[in-house]
């Protein structure tokens, strides 16, 4: 299977690979070369999440302010209907 290049990858598939690579490693049975290769994949795909996340974050204040609403209301989802 070929390995897709991260910064091609949505947010939800880094994530499920990224799961993947943690049970792999957890489960300690890859050699040390392919753990290390596996360790050096997350780290981008951890990376490449986190910078998917921050420009998301950044589009909704940017979505807020353009509304003229200057806070966010913390979702409560304890509350039943």
């Amino acid at each position: 299977m070929a390995t897709k290049k991260i910064e091609n990858m949505n947010f939800e598939a880094s994530l499920d690979e990224l799961e993947n690579i943690v049970n792999q490693l957890e489960q300690g049975d890859l050699e040390l070369d392919k753990a290390l290769a596996q360790f050096e994949r997350g780290i981008g795909l951890a990376r490449n999440g986190q910078q998917k996340l921050q420009s998301a974050q950044q589009k909704v204040e940017l979505l807020m302010n353009d509304n003229g609403d200057e806070s966010l209301t913390p979702f409560d989802n304890t509350s039943e209907s």
